[in-house]
């Protein structure tokens, strides 16, 4: 485990410029949701909804905007991904041809896209169907995590091997059962890297500048950390092929 940890951070470390780069769209796709008036808040780095607000305060403007604020999100957070993983193609099949990237990733980013608005509108529909039952908050989390294992490598399987997006979707889960290991890893180092940000930067800022504590967390994870960890699905996801392995 200790090999694909050391490979991903290889890979970023070497390819960092055009990472930074390629991770701007993920503050933007952040900030949007901020600049739109929705009851948001930011919490570990996170730009997150709040559903009870919206069931109860809706509008149609409002749900224009929700639904305009989400696509645009999505859209820069799907743009970012796929060329955070052509990075990772690039260094592992050596395929690195300027007009063959540029063409791939406006071919990609539709696909990803569309992963990622379904599984946004799997969360939407189960906090929909369980807020009247008063257990949305327990209920849209577990179906939210069941669904990343479909997700997890989908958009990865989309860049990697141009597969269509039901298939990516069967892939991805075909190979958390099959290589649960890289999964398991891969949410527990996330969420241990965020929480250890999160109390350095509190401590760093102190109470005064919790606000800004909060925003500066969020730079952070768009920057560094969520970049590192696309970088690990691609890796994990390459070491299906055998030839790729060390």
């Amino acid at each position: 485990m200790s090999s694909i940890l050391g490979d991903s951070w290889e890979t970023y470390a070497k390819n960092i410029r055009l990472v930074l780069l390629f991770s701007i769209p993920f503050i933007i796709a952040f900030v949007i949701p901020l600049l739109a008036p929705l009851p948001t808040y930011v919490s570990s780095g996170g730009i997150f909804l709040r559903s009870a607000s919206i069931f109860q305060n809706v509008s149609a403007v409002g749900v224009s905007v929700i639904i305009l604020s989400l696509f645009l999100s999505l859209l820069f957070i799907s743009f970012a991904f796929v060329a955070i993983s052509l990075i990772v193609k690039g260094e592992r099949t050596y395929t690195k041809h300027p007009k063959a990237v540029i063409r791939d990733i406006e071919r990609y980013t539709g696909k990803v896209f569309v992963v990622l608005l379904l599984y946004a509108l799997v969360l939407v529909v189960s906090d929909m169907l369980s807020f009247p039952l008063g257990i949305q908050g327990i209920v849209t989390p577990v179906v939210g995590f069941v669904f990343s294992i479909a997700i997890f490598y989908a958009p990865t399987a989309i860049v990697i091997d141009n597969k269509r997006i039901f298939a990516s979707l069967k892939q991805s889960v075909m190979l958390v059962i099959t290589k649960p290991s890289y999964f398991v890893t891969w949410f527990v180092l996330i969420a241990v890297v965020i929480a250890l940000i999160d109390i350095v930067v509190i401590a760093i800022s102190g109470a005064t500048g919790a606000t800004i504590s909060t925003y500066l967390l969020l730079v952070i994870n768009s920057l560094f950390v969520l970049p590192y960890f696309i970088v690990y699905q691609a890796e994990a996801y390459m070491r299906r092929f055998p030839v790729l392995r060390r």
